[in-house]
């Protein structure tokens, strides 16, 4: 049984993008197995829709499937370029949201309850920063999920939205000063 350990280069997966560019379906299943999560949590943080994050999840592991054998290590960590696929593909969705909006006026929203109103306060404090974070600019938000969220070194985040620590720290700054001042103007409105 051919193990998955990390070659000389030192990224973990490049063994196993190699034999998914060569077509071994079982590698694709140990890939997805170890990514999946951390994109579905990078899609459902960026979109604040599970569904639309399944979506970009699926998609961008037909990216991989499909453009394996392109992808080279002395260009990126395998990890980096597969968070900057499925971020570009939530920008993606993101800006076709803004277009739908544009063209199409608002559905009347139903003020009432929604079915799972007993499930989870309004006051909830993680539902309090999950509206926030809808509400800051993307790229700050995409920050903060990839540092605080996704656990990443500020490195490896500056490496995956393809900028410097210090323009990355300097979203991250700005986030987080944007998230507070949100959610002391809920408070004071509430």
């Amino acid at each position: 049984m051919k193990r998955d350990r990390a070659p000389e280069s030192g990224d973990p997966d490049e063994d196993l993008v190699g034999r998914i560019a060569a077509g071994d379906v079982p590698a694709m299943r140990v890939m997805v197995t170890r990514q999946l999560p951390r994109i579905l949590s990078v899609a459902t943080r960026m979109l604040g829709d599970a569904a639309e994050a399944e979506d970009v999840a699926q998609e961008t592991f037909l990216r991989v499937w499909r453009n394996a054998g392109g992808w080279r290590q002395r260009n990126a960590r395998f990890s980096t370029w597969v968070h900057r696929v499925a971020i570009n593909l939530c920008y993606d969705r993101l800006r076709r949201r803004k277009d739908v909006l544009a063209e199409q006026p608002p559905d009347i929203e139903d003020e009432g309850p929604g079915p799972d109103a007993g499930l989870m306060s309004e006051d909830d404090p993680s539902r309090r920063v999950e509206r926030a974070m809808q509400m800051i600019a993307p790229r700050q938000r995409e920050a903060i999920i990839l540092v605080y969220y996704q656990a990443l070194s500020n490195v490896e985040a500056a490496a995956i939205m393809d900028i410097s620590v210090d323009a990355l720290e300097s979203l991250l700054a700005r986030g987080r000063r944007s998230l507070q001042a949100l959610l002391l103007k809920e408070q004071s409105d509430g």
